[in-house]
């Protein structure tokens, strides 16, 4: 890329916005997949499984939903308890409809990963293929799992 060509934004916002209103319009519940170990995730600790949380972004389920270019935010109840929630754009991993599992694997916006970014120090887990892995002959799919 020179620097002549302008930097567009990312994509990813829009995509999970797109689908959102998507999976809101068929009359589903929107869940996403969160890697709560990325910097600015909160959310309760109790939530968290192997560094994942599955969020219920309906809007029978949150107060305040916002979705905007940066973030999720919304607040939601954990147990009976009132929480708010940040979730960074960069830390949403996937949104799925719960009745059906259709959704979408966000994709990776192309953007460097900063230092402060939370690094590669773990391998990746069988659902988050790396780079140098060779591509899955079969097409991915997302499986709701109670």
């Amino acid at each position: 890329m020179t620097d002549e060509t302008p930097r567009m934004t990312s994509h990813r916002p829009y995509l999970l916005r797109a689908l959102v209103e998507w999976i809101a319009d068929n009359g589903m519940t929107p869940h996403l997949l969160v890697d709560a170990t990325q910097a600015g995730v909160q959310v309760p600790s109790s939530a968290v499984k192997e560094g994942k949380v599955v969020l219920n972004i309906a809007e029978r389920a949150v107060v305040a939903l916002q979705l905007d270019n940066h973030a999720v935010s919304f607040t939601a109840r954990f147990g009976g308890v009132s929480f708010p929630v940040y979730v960074p754009i960069s830390a949403v991993l996937a949104i799925y409809a719960r009745e059906t599992g259709q959704g979408m694997a966000l994709p990776d916006d192309g953007h460097a990963a900063g230092p402060d970014d939370g690094g590669d120090d773990e391998p990746p887990t069988p659902d988050t293929p790396s780079d140098d892995a060779p591509a899955p002959s079969k097409r991915p799919h997302l499986r709701v799992v109670k």
